[in-house]
């Protein structure tokens, strides 16, 4: 009977933890921008600045 009150006191504890991280994520902004995700998939990704990597045809004739 004892392990019941001692989970139940660690759920609560965890709980509460989790609620304090929800209400410094939320005040911090970490959910302010709500705009960005909806568009995120309509834009091209950039292309590497750095195109030394790629090697063509002709460097290995």
């Amino acid at each position: 009977m004892n392990i019941i009150y001692f989970l139940i006191g660690c759920s609560i504890l965890l709980a509460l933890i989790f609620l304090a991280a929800f209400f410094w994520a939320s005040r911090t902004g970490q959910n302010d921008d709500t705009y960005t995700p909806s568009v995120r998939m309509l834009f091209d990704d950039e292309l590497p600045a750095d195109k030394t990597d790629i090697k063509s045809d002709e460097d290995h004739t």
